[in-house]
Parts: C-alpha cells; structure tokens; sequence
C-alpha cells in the first residue's frame, strides 16, 4: 500500500503513455513510410490476388519501419553477443 493515493495514477499514466505512444508511432510508420520506387503507385493499387468474402492481396512496398526494427534487433543481438561473450559486460 502506497501513502499517497496519487502515486498509483502516477504510475498508470507513465506506464500507459508511452506505450500508447509506441502504438501510434508504429501504426503511422506502417502506413506512411515505406521506399519509393517508380511503380509503387501502381502496386499499391493493382490487385495480385482476390481470395473469399471481398480479402484482395496487392504486392505493396515494404515499409521502413519494420526494416529498421528489423535492422535494430539483429544489431542489439550481435551487440550483446559481443558485449556480453567477449568483454563480460551485462546488458
């Protein structure tokens, strides 16, 4: 049990916050961002497979930020190969 009552908002909102903020982050990186190329107009609108119930498939560009999640999480897994193996450093 806390003293202050305040202190279990305090928390809630410095836990919610930035995760809520993530989310929106993520969720505008995947919709917004992505490597242009010259035909990307044509893929995003184009329709490469139509499956039941109205689902269509279009062979859209990848977007950035899943390569830079991606691209981060193997950087920090040999990083911490490294740090860890070689220089007994704890992470």
């Amino acid at each position: 049990m806390h003293y202050f009552e305040l202190r279990n908002i305090q928390h809630f909102v410095l836990y919610l916050l930035p995760a809520v903020l993530g989310v929106l982050i993520f969720a505008i990186g995947l919709a917004r961002i992505h490597f242009r190329h010259e035909d990307d107009d044509v893929r995003m609108h184009k329709v490469h497979t139509s499956y039941v119930d109205g689902i269509e498939e279009r062979n859209a560009p990848f977007p950035l930020i899943l390569v830079l999640i991606i691209g981060g999480t193997v950087l920090w897994g040999v990083l911490y190969i490294i740090l860890y193996g070689v220089l007994g450093v704890k992470i």
